[in-house]
C-alpha cells in the first residue's frame, strides 16, 4: 500500500542529498556555473526544444555522474581511512567517469550550439576567409 508520509520523507533525504552535493564539492559548483551559462546561451539564442532536450540530458548526465562520484568518495573513506591503492583507483575511476561526462557534455553543447551561431562571421576575424587564398588549389 502507497503510504504518503514515507514518500515524503524520501524526497526530504533525496533534496538533503543534493544540498550536500552542492555545498560540499566544489566542482558541483562548477557543474552549476556551466548548466547556468548554457541555459542563459539557450534562451539568448532562442533555441528548439530539441535541442533543449539534448543540452538537458546532457547536462543531467554530468549532475548524476558526479553525484554517484561523491557517494563513492565518501562510501571509499568510510571503509578504507587509511590509503590503500584500490581505493585511490576506484576514487580515480569515478572521477573519470565525471571528467568523460563532462567532455562528452561539451561535445554535446557544440553541436547544439553551432546550429545558432554566425561560426563564419566570427572565423573571418581571424583572417579565415571561405573564398580567400585556400580556393586556388580546388
Amino acid at each position: 500500500m502507497f503510504d504518503f508520509r514515507k514518500s515524503i520523507r524520501s524526497f526530504k533525504y533525496a533534496w538533503a542529498g543534493v544540498r550536500t552535493l552542492f555545498y560540499s564539492e566544489n566542482n558541483a559548483k562548477v557543474h552549476f556555473a556551466a548548466s547556468a551559462a548554457v541555459i542563459i546561451a539557450g534562451l539568448w539564442l532562442g533555441i528548439r526544444r530539441g535541442d533543449w532536450l539534448d543540452l538537458f540530458a546532457a547536462m543531467a548526465f554530468v549532475w548524476v555522474a558526479e553525484a554517484f562520484n561523491t557517494a563513492l568518495e565518501r562510501v571509499v573513506d568510510l571503509v578504507s581511512p587509511k590509503y590503500h591503492q584500490l581505493a585511490r583507483e576506484a576514487k580515480d575511476l569515478a572521477a573519470g567517469a565525471v571528467l568523460i561526462s563532462a567532455v562528452f557534455a561539451v561535445l554535446i553543447g557544440l553541436l547544439v550550439f553551432q546550429k545558432y551561431l554566425p561560426w563564419q562571421e566570427w572565423a573571418g576575424w581571424f583572417g579565415y576567409r571561405p573564398d580567400g587564398p585556400y580556393d586556388q588549389f580546388e
